[in-house]
């Protein structure tokens, strides 16, 4: 089971574009309506390298390496969730779309939702899905930043293995080819220099400015599905139910035996769950 596998018979492509100045990598495939997927801290563009397939039978789905992340830019100043939106609103104006559907793994949830409270008209629904330690957890935030750090600075394989195993409720699941996609991104000298910059929202002054509360959920207007799982290293079940207050209307579910990753573990269930959401909203089968 490997990333070239999930792709190889699958008609897409692998592409970059200037998004307000942001030379951004993106992988697009399928023709139906515009589906974003954005990755977690840390992440890049093969975090959803499974899923790609399934969902292309439905949508257009455009996966990027966010802000600083992957093979994107990586400016030199510290990433708050406010210019990640920034840079995925220009992604979208880049690709002269107008209306979107959003899917944002942990980091990239919590983008997703704050890009549709503070972007109104532009996503049409949003799955978030395991947007983690939405209670700053000053012990969550510490192991996030050491780990990432130390993968990055210390990168070897064993580091990124235990970065990325820290990620799944199944070991198994960490192939050595995800090891080595993400070793040969941690590696590039531009990376271990922007690393600081990507977990500084894992410092409680930085990330106090962008925490989850009703004062900017309340301004989703958008069907949201939040989409947890029964063993997410980073927050329970029941710590996803304030959120779910806070987002008018929001529906939760919960995929079992899986951690932070359920797009990489539970494959057909996590596609499931956005198929039949995003359906049942807008008719988009």
């Amino acid at each position: 089971m490997t990333i070239w596998n999930d792709l190889h018979d699958l008609e897409f492509k692998l592409y970059y574009l200037d998004a307000d100045g942001i030379k951004t990598r993106v992988l697009e495939s399928g023709t139906g309506e515009p589906l974003i997927l954005l990755h977690g801290t840390g992440g890049h563009i093969e975090a959803y390298a499974r899923n790609i397939k399934g969902l292309a039978e439905h949508f257009r789905v455009i996966c990027i390496d966010m802000l600083g992340h992957g093979y994107t830019d990586k400016p030199d100043h510290p990433y708050g969730i406010d210019l990640y939106s920034d840079h995925l609103l220009a992604v979208i104006k880049a690709l002269d779309l107008k209306e979107v559907y959003l899917s944002g793994e942990s980091l990239g949830g919590w983008v997703a939702a704050w890009f549709a409270a503070h972007n109104p008209g532009i996503a049409k629904a949003l799955v978030l899905n395991t947007p983690g330690n939405v209670n700053n957890k000053p012990e969550v935030m510490a192991k996030l930043k050491e780990s990432t750090v130390k993968a990055v600075l210390e990168a070897n394989y064993e580091n990124v293995k235990t970065r990325l195993e820290w990620l799944m409720y199944d070991k198994s699941q960490v192939t050595d080819e995800l090891i080595e996609s993400r070793y040969k991104i941690y590696t590039k000298p531009a990376y271990q220099e922007a690393v600081h910059h990507i977990v500084a929202l894992q410092d409680l002054e930085f990330r106090q400015n962008f925490s989850w509360d009703l004062s900017w959920c309340s301004k989703i207007d958008v069907p949201t599905m939040l989409a947890w799982t029964s063993h997410d290293p980073t927050s329970t079940v029941e710590e996803a139910k304030p959120i779910q207050e806070m987002i008018p209307g929001s529906e939760l579910t919960v995929i079992n035996d899986a951690g932070h990753w359920p797009q990489w573990e539970k494959v057909e269930e996590f596609n499931q769950v956005i198929i039949d959401f995003f359906a049942k909203k807008h008719a988009v089968l």
